[in-house]
């Protein structure tokens, strides 16, 4: 799917915001039922870019309800390997 190229694109670019309001529009399509999870897995990928964890991680697990195999699995891991070194009293809000 070209769209999904032009998206990793942006994110690695850094411009997330454009990505995740393009993924935004692209999750209201039924035209992409079968990508869904990847589209969950790339939104956050660019959250995380941005530093909105709580984000990364919803959408990291909106990813793996759909398709347990997706690489979201090791994203949210390493995402939550994080939170846990560098910020231990994130989760205790």
């Amino acid at each position: 799917m070209e769209q999904i190229n032009n998206l990793k694109e942006l994110i690695n670019r850094g411009d997330v915001d454009l990505a995740i309001k393009q993924l935004d529009q692209l999750l209201q399509d039924p035209s992409v039922e079968n990508e869904k999870d990847t589209l969950y897995y790339l939104r956050g990928n660019a959250y995380r870019k941005k530093g909105d964890w709580k984000q990364a991680l919803d959408n990291y697990q909106y990813a793996i309800d759909i398709n347990p195999d997706s690489p979201a699995v090791q994203a949210r891991k390493m995402a939550i390997d994080i939170l846990n070194f560098y910020h231990k009293d994130m989760f205790n809000q």
